[in-house]
């Protein structure tokens, strides 16, 4: 798909994000987001004008319970990044009000100083009650940013449900941030995000050195039975105080060194081809499903079906079935 086969609005688009124009990408992003079947396709044009430009980047998921400090990180990692000449895009999974719809974070309000700078560019995706939706457009915009020239693009999910499962599945390394002192190690292992993490860093070490010693320490052994080191990478647990900075110079080091090693291997792009193809399969169901829904037969028959399950008089996979067969 190329610029002259849009229409001008959205080949004006794809040359404004190809031209690093933050407006332009904002746009894009909008439109990617959008419910509507026009906007959809649109959207769908734009994004397949832009995929040869995309991919350079690395990803970072980041997660983390509220309250972990994942902004204040986020923002002095960007600061970091850009001094050292990299373009950052922070994608933030943002819980949307009910009442609204709309984000509750607030992601330029909390990472005041990174959202002025020119080779920044932060984007709250509100989740609108929907976390396959979510992740099916923080994909989209991922690639958007990767086409705009942000070569680092960190994807942050607020850690309040599986929204983990789903970052860890669209980025090259996943990192779990942590309290010490919090309980918040013994939760995250009995929620398996253990398993997902590439990096494990406890924040706000200076509070308490100690017991950020010995939350590091219970993680480590935590580490040895769920998460066995591969023969490419261990995963490390670090100790950083994101509003004092410390530690995030090795933070960057750690993210460099796992990319290195990785890459070498071809684990990063084999990580990718898994992803895109389990990508693929994820919007084959959400468009069957849709499909099924707007199915004229579906509408008709579903109220009454639904009501006889309830009651008892026909069993959930015989209604199944019927529904099916429209």
């Amino acid at each position: 798909m190329t610029t002259t086969a849009l229409g001008e609005q959205d080949a004006a688009l794809v040359k404004g994000v190809l031209a690093h124009e933050r407006r332009a990408l904002a746009k894009t992003i909008t439109l990617l987001e959008s419910t509507r079947a026009d906007h959809r396709e649109r959207g769908r044009q734009v994004l397949e004008a832009l995929l040869p430009h995309s991919g350079k980047s690395i990803r970072i998921g980041i997660s983390g319970v509220p309250g972990v400090g994942k902004s204040t990180f986020i923002e002095a990692l960007g600061m970091l990044l850009i001094g050292r000449g990299h373009r950052v895009a922070v994608l933030a999974i943002d819980p949307s009000s009910s009442i609204s719809g709309g984000s509750i974070l607030g992601d330029k309000t909390r990472m005041e100083q990174l959202s002025m700078r020119d080779e920044a560019f932060i984007r709250p995706s509100p989740s609108a009650g929907s976390l396959g939706g979510v992740a099916d457009k923080t994909r989209e915009a991922m690639l958007a940013c990767e086409a705009a020239g942000f070569d680092i693009v960190i994807v942050e999910t607020v850690g309040v449900g599986q929204s983990e499962t789903e970052v860890a599945g669209m980025t090259d390394v996943f990192v779990l941030l942590q309290l010490p002192n919090a309980g918040d190690d013994l939760q995250a292992i009995k929620k398996g995000i253990v398993e997902l993490a590439d990096v494990v860093v406890f924040n706000k070490a200076d509070i308490d050195l100690r017991a950020t010693e010995m939350a590091v320490a219970q993680m480590q052994s935590a580490l040895a039975l769920l998460h066995p080191a591969t023969q490419h990478w261990k995963v490390p647990v670090l100790k950083i105080s994101a509003t004092r900075g410390d530690g995030i110079d090795l933070f960057w080091q750690t993210i460099d060194g796992y990319r290195q090693s990785m890459e070498s291997h071809g684990a990063i792009a084999a990580r990718r081809r898994q992803q895109a193809l389990a990508w693929m399969w994820h919007l084959i169901e959400s468009g069957l499903h849709q499909r099924f829904n707007d199915n004229p037969g579906v509408k008709h028959a579903l109220p009454a079906l639904a009501q006889a399950v309830q009651a008892g008089t026909i069993t959930p996979s015989a209604a199944a079935r019927q529904l099916l067969n429209y």
